[in-house]
C-alpha cells in the first residue's frame, strides 16, 4: 500500500496514448492517481477529463522534448502495428525513428523510469535456442521476416542499448492483445473480424498467443513499477492453435462456417500476391500480408512465467475477451 501510495501523483507521458492498448493503460494510470499526459497523432475516441492530450508526432523531436517537460515517467507505444503500407518506409521511420527521438529526448530530460512497448512478433530464436524462456539471444534486425519486424527489433535494440549505458528504461513484450473498442482494428481484431464472416474460411493454422487487452494494461503498469532495467517481459495470455481459436468463435457467435486448412508455402504465396495488388492496384490493406505468414510459420508457444514471477503478473483467461472481442465486433457490422 505504502508503493501505491507513493506512486499516486506520478506525472507520466504515454506516447501512441490513444491506440488501442493506450487507451487502456491511459485509463489505468488515471486509476492509480498518475497525473497523465498522452502524445498521439489521433484524437482520442472518449477524451478522459484528467488527461492532457497532446496531438503531434514522436518524430517531431521538438514537440516531443516539450511534452516531456515536468515528466516522470514514459510509457513509449507510439508505433505503426500493421504489416502494410502504401509507402514502406513509414515502419521505419515511426517505429525505429521515433523510438530513437522519444528515448533520446527522455534521456536528456532525465526521465525517471521509462517503458519500451515492443512485440512478440519479434521474439524469434536461433535453432539451436529451444527453450521459449530463454528471451536473451534473438535474431537480428536483418533476420526478421520483413520491414515491419525489422524496424521493431530496430527499436528493441536501441532501446536495450540505453538501457545497458544506465538509463531506467524496462521492455514490455504485449503478445496479441483483443478485447472491447478496437477502433482501428489492429492486426489481432482484424484476423478475428476476418474470420467472422463468411461461408469458406482459408487458414494458416499456426499457435497464437492471445490476451486480454487489459490484462496488458496492467502488465506495462507493473513492468513499469516492478520490472529490472534493461529486462524485456512477456505480456501474453493463453498459447493456442488458430484452429481451436476458430472452432471456438463459431461457438460463441453462432457463425459457422467450412474451414480450410492451408500449407504454409501455398498461404505464403496468396498473401504476397495480395500485397502486390493492394501495393499496385487497389492501395488498400490485404487481408494477408506475406510478412505475416512468415512470422506465423515461425510462432512457438511464449513463456510468461517471468512475468508471472517477478511483476506478480495474472492474467485472465482468454474466452471472455474473445467473447467481448466478437460482440464489440458483431456491433459494427459496417466496419470496413
Amino acid at each position: 500500500m505504502e508503493h501505491e501510495l507513493r506512486k499516486a501523483g506520478t506525472r507520466v507521458l504515454v506516447t501512441g496514448g490513444t491506440g488501442f492498448i493506450g487507451q487502456h493503460l491511459v485509463s489505468a494510470l488515471v486509476a492509480r492517481e498518475h497525473k497523465v499526459r498522452v502524445l498521439d497523432q489521433r484524437p482520442p475516441i472518449c477524451a478522459l477529463p484528467d488527461v492532457e492530450y497532446v496531438s503531434g508526432s514522436v518524430l517531431d523531436s521538438a514537440l516531443v522534448d516539450d511534452t516531456l517537460r515536468d515528466i516522470d515517467e514514459v510509457y513509449h507505444l507510439a508505433g505503426l502495428p500493421g504489416m502494410w503500407l502504401p509507402e514502406k518506409s513509414d515502419f521505419h521511420a515511426v517505429n525505429f525513428q521515433g523510438t530513437e527521438v522519444v528515448i533520446t529526448a527522455a534521456r536528456k530530460r532525465g526521465v525517471a523510469r521509462f517503458l519500451h512497448c515492443s512485440t512478440e512478433s519479434i521474439l524469434f530464436r536461433p535453432p539451436s535456442l529451444k527453450a521459449a524462456s530463454d528471451e536473451r539471444s534473438l535474431l537480428p534486425p536483418e533476420q526478421m521476416p520483413g520491414v515491419y519486424t525489422r524496424s521493431k527489433m530496430l527499436a528493441e535494440q536501441f532501446a536495450a542499448q540505453a538501457a545497458a549505458a544506465g538509463f531506467p528504461l524496462v521492455i514490455g513484450t504485449p503478445t496479441m492483445p483483443i478485447g472491447p473498442h478496437d477502433h482501428n482494428l489492429t492486426p489481432p481484431t482484424a484476423m478475428l473480424r476476418q474470420f467472422l464472416h463468411g461461408r469458406v474460411q482459408m487458414y494458416l493454422d499456426f499457435i497464437v498467443n492471445l490476451v486480454d487487452v487489459r490484462d496488458v494494461a496492467a502488465g506495462l503498469v507493473l513492468a513499469m513499477e516492478r520490472g529490472q532495467v534493461g529486462h524485456r517481459y512477456i505480456l501474453g495470455g493463453e498459447s493456442i492453435s488458430l484452429k481451436k481459436i476458430l472452432k471456438l468463435m463459431s461457438t460463441i457467435s453462432g457463425h459457422h462456417s467450412i474451414a480450410i486448412p492451408v500449407p504454409g508455402k501455398i498461404a505464403e504465396a496468396a498473401a504476397a500476391m495480395l500485397e502486390f495488388m493492394a501495393d499496385h492496384v487497389t492501395h488498400r490493406p490485404p487481408s494477408g500480408t506475406a510478412e505475416g505468414v512468415r512470422i506465423a510459420l515461425r510462432a512457438t508457444e511464449l513463456s510468461i512465467e517471468k512475468a508471472k514471477n517477478e511483476l506478480g503478473y495474472a492474467p485472465r483467461p482468454v474466452e471472455p475477451a474473445l467473447r467481448d472481442t466478437i460482440a464489440y465486433l458483431l456491433s459494427k457490422p459496417t466496419a470496413s
